[in-house]
């Protein structure tokens, strides 16, 4: 038997068992960039699966996002391989945990035994990459879900069988290097010898396992991004102490009833940071502007608003004003290179304006502040005028918040500036850390269908764009803030589960948008549902279900 499989125009013949990986080796020397997996008839394969049926296949490659991950989630499963190599050679009892993502990065820790040193980071680099040269095929099996609870039970891998234990799937893909069993969230590359560019550098109490970043021949430079890593890290703590660090743990909660407990104690610290953030700020009488910014469905709005109720309690009297306001009327926007409009750009802003307005307001004169009206697309004035007195201060968000281009002719000693970003906390278990950017995908989302009737497929498909946006204009000024502030919630994702499941569902199989939306289908599969009505009126995660006290 043969099937006739399209390929860039071009229809081929190919007998029966012949694997994916055959057919991207044929082509792999059109292609700057690693082939890792296929298309085939719009979904998503690993190179190691038979063509079994006739279709159009297109390649993806490490350059595309799903390959990109495949390849880190690959590396991260050889890391794994050597660490077990390397502790059974010692006779010891050592394990490694995958905490966070930092740029182009995973920062990790050893559980167990073994000291993390620049001499064991040496050791672990030479056995990945005598692995990786040695090509040893990365083997996946399909299990029932059962079998694997015990058998990640038997491997000490507590994480993993709280998660599988509310898995409602009767079987579960696991994979494995030799003798080392795994379960990683997504697909893999077929062997070990596609893993050829990874880096470890020591980083504060662990490590960090680096990846290529645009050049996918190239481990990129690490950055240590000590603030950031430093929030991470104290939400770290609060996830501990409220002993829901993982997906599974997080399900254990819900399902003994200790969901309410969780929900109040992570919104009580979230408002003690809010406060001691506004009792940072009132300390200095020279700062009349705090400037928020962050990526999109980051909360700015809810915690500007809580911010500046915070403010209030300290004596000082707020004012919010989104950043927006001062848009260029929509025919002034600067298009892209596609030829839209640009509303991310600084050149989106007024910035004239901007400044002539705060400059004039920071002298004791009373100005009319903008409003600007979506639906006409041009800025308009209501009569809404401001004079700042003594105890006044203006809480800015947007997204230029951070970028002193936007606020030039504003002395430094006038600013704080505040990044937000809701930095998921939760792993799905110890080897695979949930991903911040599918977080606030959820969050938009939900909150795009709620205010602003667009379909989740419509989400899906500017999200590119949206994230392309933060990577030219909020990533490169995160560090430059002089406080960070985590929005995520342990819980959220429980409780987004009801509202965003739906909206998924409603994604036919003919949209382009379909695998990325089984993908999060399945990534919600992991949790159990939690219903909103614990959720307090002034959490930052009502801007995006609803029913917050704020006006957002």
């Amino acid at each position: 038997m043969t099937y006739q499989v399209k390929i860039q125009d071009e229809i081929r013949k190919y007998p029966e068992h012949t694997l994916f990986l055959q057919v991207a080796q044929q082509f792999q020397d059109q292609y700057a960039d690693d082939i890792v997996l296929v298309m085939y008839n719009g979904r998503l394969r690993e190179l190691n699966r038979e063509i079994t049926e006739d279709g159009e296949l297109s390649f993806v490659t490490t350059a595309d996002n799903a390959g990109r991950k495949a390849y880190r989630r690959s590396v991260t499963l050889l890391m794994q391989r050597a660490v077990y190599n390397l502790a059974r050679e010692a006779g010891v009892h050592t394990s490694v945990r995958v905490e966070h993502s930092i740029g182009q990065a995973y920062y990790c820790e050893l559980m167990g035994d073994t000291q993390v040193t620049e001499s064991y980071l040496e050791q672990l680099g030479e056995e990945m990459r005598r692995i990786a040269s040695e090509a040893w095929p990365i083997a996946k099996n399909s299990i029932q879900t059962d079998e694997a609870v015990k058998l990640f039970a038997e491997h000490g891998m507590r994480d993993k069988e709280k998660l599988f234990k509310y898995r409602r799937s009767s079987r579960v893909n696991i994979y494995s290097i030799g003798n080392y069993v795994d379960y990683y969230y997504g697909y893999m590359v077929p062997d070990t010898g596609y893993l050829n560019y990874f880096d470890l550098k020591l980083y504060d109490e662990g490590f960090v396992l680096c990846f290529p970043g645009k050049d996918t021949h190239q481990v990129e430079e690490f950055k240590p991004y000590n603030k950031l890593f430093h929030v991470l890290k104290e939400s770290s703590k609060w996830s501990a102490m409220l002993e829901v660090n993982t997906v599974g743990a997080l399900n254990d909660a819900i399902a003994r009833g200790g969901i309410r407990d969780v929900i109040l104690v992570q919104e009580a610290l979230m408002e003690r940071k809010i406060g001691e953030i506004a009792q940072q700020i009132a300390t200095n009488a020279d700062k009349k502007f705090v400037m928020i910014a962050g990526p999109t469905s980051s909360g700015k709005t809810s915690f500007s608003h809580r911010l500046s109720i915070q403010l209030m309690a300290q004596g000082l009297h707020p004012h919010p004003i989104a950043l927006d306001d001062y848009y260029v009327n929509r025919v002034d926007t600067p298009r892209d290179e596609k030829g839209e409009y640009d509303f991310e750009c600084l050149e989106a802003i007024d910035i004239e304006l901007f400044n002539h307005d705060m400059t004039a307001l920071m002298n004791g004169e009373t100005v009319e502040m903008p409003t600007y009206n979506f639906k006409t697309g041009k800025r308009e004035y209501r009569g809404n005028r401001k004079t700042l007195g003594k105890q006044d201060i203006l809480v800015l968000e947007g997204i230029h918040g951070l970028n002193d281009k936007l606020s030039y002719s504003l002395p430094g000693s006038s600013k704080t500036k505040i990044y937000i970003s809701a930095l998921t906390q939760l792993n799905i278990d110890e080897h695979n850390n949930l991903p911040t950017t599918d977080g606030r995908l959820i969050r938009r989302m939900v909150r795009d269908a709620r205010t602003r009737n667009i379909t989740a497929r419509e989400t899906f498909a500017r999200w590119d764009s949206v994230r392309r946006g933060e990577e030219r204009h909020i990533f490169p000024f995160q560090e430059e803030a002089d406080i960070m502030f985590n929005s995520a919630l342990v819980y959220e994702i429980a409780v987004l589960k009801t509202y965003a499941e739906p909206l998924l569902f409603h994604i036919g199989q003919d949209c382009p948008e379909y695998m990325e939306a089984k993908r999060m289908l399945k990534f919600l599969d992991y949790f159990l549902p939690v219903p909103s009505d614990d959720v307090a009126k002034n959490s930052i995660l009502r801007e995006f279900i609803g029913g917050s006290c704020f006006n957002v």
